[in-house]
């Protein structure tokens, strides 16, 4: 057989990755590391996780997205003019109808 052949034959499948696994990793090693730590002192260790817990607390807080503006935008020249497209009539307590326009 030819590679072709072979390669025709075994078709590599997409290979699945999940961000579960890196992060697996990186709580081992920041285990691995803490109990390092935790073995020269008890204290540090403790001050190690409060200093990463805030370091964390930090980050989240700055990575929020602000609002440029709330506020709607304004009304367009001449939109206050116009006839409402609907109007809400109560025609009995609790139950409103929909009226609507044509053309509006």
């Amino acid at each position: 057989m030819t590679r072709k052949t072979v390669a025709e034959e075994h078709p590599e499948e997409p290979v699945e990755t999940s961000s579960a696994a890196g992060a697996c990793v990186l709580v081992v090693l920041g285990g691995g590391a803490l109990a390092v730590v935790y073995a020269v002192s008890p204290d540090a260790a403790v001050f190690t996780i409060w200093a990463a817990g805030m370091f964390a607390m930090w980050r989240v807080a700055r990575s929020v997205r602000r609002t440029a503006n709330p506020a709607p935008p304004p009304v367009t020249e001449g939109a206050a003019d116009e006839k409402p497209q609907f109007t809400i009539v109560e025609d009995r307590e609790g139950h409103c109808t929909v009226q609507w326009t044509e053309g509006a």
